[in-house]
């Protein structure tokens, strides 16, 4: 009988249409979760982390001015500025008219 049939198609329908929703429905939960937190970024110091950070890079630019300078010897350099400039004694703080 045809109402057999439609019945079956109607059925099969039906299975299809509760697939799709489904499909459906478990697209729009992963949409609707909160964005994951990256992991990269710039990681923060503790103040101690800091403290030895500190005396590291001190103890590193001391060794580097003793390389550049040996021991001594004391490199000498001029004066850029003209001499009445660089007189100390001579117009610090005075406008000259």
């Amino acid at each position: 009988m045809d109402l057999d049939k439609a019945l079956r198609e109607l059925h099969d329908e039906k299975k299809r249409l509760d697939r799709a929703i489904a499909r459906i429905e478990s697209r729009l939960a992963t949409m609707s979760e909160p964005p994951r937190r990256s992991t990269r970024g710039r990681k923060s110091m503790s103040a101690e982390e800091r403290v030895k950070v500190s005396a590291r890079m001190t103890a590193y630019w001391a060794a580097r001015r003793t390389q550049e300078q040996p021991a001594g010897t004391e490199a000498k350099q001029e004066d850029p500025r003209p001499a009445e400039e660089a007189d100390p004694e001579k117009g610090r703080g005075e406008l000259s008219a």
